[in-house]
């Protein structure tokens, strides 16, 4: 017997082995082919029409030699240069550090004839605030205090480089 050969029964084994193997094989494929007549058996059903495909419509663009939308106009420019700025020199004060919405008004006080607003942070913290204080993160300066209100004027960026000023107000909550 020579090297890598197989005795001749088990050769005879393995030859009956691979010969059921691919007769197992074979049933399987005729399924297959079974459930594929089936369906090729089957009546076509109805194909829907493609969309109807509208022609395209070109634009015409008439505002050529009009100002373009991206750059600011002259009137805007000069705007820029007389509106309010905030002063960038100046220390800040406490209450700047927190945005305005998350202050509450909680009373007034009046010391040898100045009225003073009582705003509350979140913190539970109690701060005095007079005109001309500021408080919030838009650079919001106190113009007024009533006793039920401390009205404040915001200044916040335009969006064309320049700034506008924006009241806002913190009431007394009862």
């Amino acid at each position: 017997m020579t090297r890598g050969q197989l005795p001749g029964g088990a050769q005879c084994l393995l030859l009956v082995a691979v010969m059921m193997g691919l007769t197992a094989c074979a049933n399987d494929t005729d399924e297959l082919k079974l459930k594929v007549a089936e369906i090729r058996a089957r009546p076509g059903e109805r194909i829907e029409p493609l969309p109807e495909i509208k022609p395209y419509e070109a634009f015409t663009y008439d505002a050529a030699g009009e100002r373009s939308p991206f750059i600011a106009s002259a009137s805007a420019k000069s705007n820029l240069a007389t509106s309010a700025r905030p002063d960038v020199k100046r220390a800040r004060e406490f209450l700047e550090q927190f945005p305005l919405d998350t202050l509450q008004m909680v009373g007034t006080l009046q010391v040898q004839g100045k009225t003073y607003g009582l705003l509350q942070g979140r913190d539970g913290l109690v701060h005095r605030v007079q005109v001309g204080s500021y408080v919030g993160q838009a650079d919001g300066r106190v113009t007024s205090i009533s006793n039920t209100k401390v009205s404040v004027t915001e200044l916040v960026a335009d969006g064309l480089g320049g700034y506008i000023e924006r009241p806002a107000a913190l009431t007394l909550k009862e």
